[in-house]
């Protein structure tokens, strides 16, 4: 009987010290170093871009020769299964030996595993040494994702913004806000529309005409209740009440995705679009389906950004491998050959002013494209409203508009 009590003593106190062991700690970065070296991350991230998978590659290449990290990319076509495999994990007691050791991540997913605690809770994004480039005050996405606090539970790897499109050789002075564009369509009739919600850019359309007509756009990062939304959604459906009959179609089609609505743009049906990524026209003038007098531009009142994340989950097997990625994922070499739009073409989540000279040379050597706005340019970024607007908004535009 003792030597089982024993046994089962020293089986909890390993138990306790591999939970330890999981909790590498960046204020100690050689000793991280040294953790690392040697393990295999396995870095679930989506899939569904080559160029995007390239990148990855490359950076697998670079830990390895630098850090002696073996990078595994687990393509996943939507984050929200590697969710429910860590939550199932979970659900059977395995603490340790996860098989997710990094995750590609943010908003709902990044709110679901936060509240289930499904992640690292060592706060250890805002540690890592890279951490200091990162530019929170310009961007403060970096630190509340989609309104939630990321309280150092992920690590910022690239922004989106939205920006919108127009062709020069048909518009010299394009509406810079949502005022503006209305009395452009009534001057234009049937020469701009927007996708359909729920597609992701049409929502978007809607959360940006809202922030601008609300009454309270504060009000937008709290959860919605039903006095909120009624009272500032009503200028917004007001405002689309005016718009739609000087649509495209007479706003009684929408196209389907953002791909429908470049189109038209390139079929000159259109003269606006927009689209979630800076350097998606130049990308767009490229590969030749927009014409090169293609330009973009942003609304006078900025526009909604959000930022893209990399998390650890509680369970992970190598964490502190993942931290080295996470880190490398954030330095002024990584990020700058990710924005190059001839690699990516995805915004730095860093503060290109305040780094090393040689460093903002890389920025500054690169070509954006002939359409795509600096970061300067890109000027002030709205915070994403708390994810229960844009359920709300979408599920009222369809009610309003007969669109199932």
């Amino acid at each position: 009987m003792l030597r089982g009590f024993c046994a089962t003593l020293f089986g909890l106190l390993a138990t306790v010290c591999a939970g330890h062991a999981q909790q590498p700690d960046p204020d100690n970065w050689d000793a991280l170093l040294s953790a690392a070296r040697g393990e295999t991350v396995y870095f679930h991230a989506w899939g569904g871009e080559p160029r995007i998978n390239a990148y990855i590659a490359w950076v697998g290449d670079e830990v390895a020769a630098r850090y002696g990290i073996t990078l595994k990319q687990v393509k996943v076509d939507d984050t929200a299964n590697v969710v429910s495999r860590v939550l199932a994990e979970k659900a059977a007691g395995q603490t340790s030996g996860g098989a997710v050791d990094l995750v590609w991540i943010n908003g709902e997913n990044f709110a679901a595993m936060k509240k289930q605690g499904l992640l690292l809770k060592s706060g250890w994004a805002d540690k890592l040494p890279n951490w200091k480039y990162v530019d929170v005050a310009g961007k403060p996405t970096v630190t509340r994702d989609f309104t939630v606090p990321t309280d150092g539970l992920e690590a910022p790897w690239g922004m989106a913004q939205l920006v919108f499109m127009y062709d020069t050789a048909r518009i010299k002075e394009p509406p810079k806000s949502m005022a503006a564009l209305l009395d452009w369509a009534k001057a234009h009739p049937r020469r701009f529309t927007y996708p359909q919600p729920p597609d992701f850019h049409g929502s978007t359309f809607l959360k940006q005409a809202l922030y601008e007509l609300t009454p309270d756009p504060a009000r937008l990062q709290r959860p919605v209740s039903d006095a909120d939304f009624e009272a500032l959604s009503a200028p917004l459906f007001a405002y689309l009440d005016k718009l739609h009959p000087f649509l495209w179609r007479q706003g009684r089609a929408f196209p389907q995705n953002a791909s429908a609505m470049r189109q038209l743009l390139a079929d000159g049906e259109t003269d606006i679009a927009f689209t979630f990524n800076p350097a998606g026209a130049s990308n767009a003038i490229a590969n030749g389906e927009l014409p090169d007098t293609v330009r973009t531009y942003v609304l006078d009142g900025g526009t909604i950004g959000n930022t893209h994340f990399v998390a650890i989950p509680f369970n992970a097997n190598a964490p502190a491998g993942a931290m080295v990625v996470a880190d490398f994922l954030m330095s002024p070499e990584a990020q700058a050959r990710k924005q190059d739009p001839d690699v990516w073409g995805d915004p730095t989540v860093l503060a290109v002013d305040r780094l090393p000279e040689a460093d903002r040379a890389r920025f500054a050597q690169l070509d954006l494209g002939v359409a795509t706005l600096s970061p300067q340019e890109l000027g002030k970024t709205l915070p994403e409203p708390d994810p229960g607007w844009m359920s709300r908004l979408e599920k009222a535009w369809a009610a309003r508009y007969g669109v199932e």
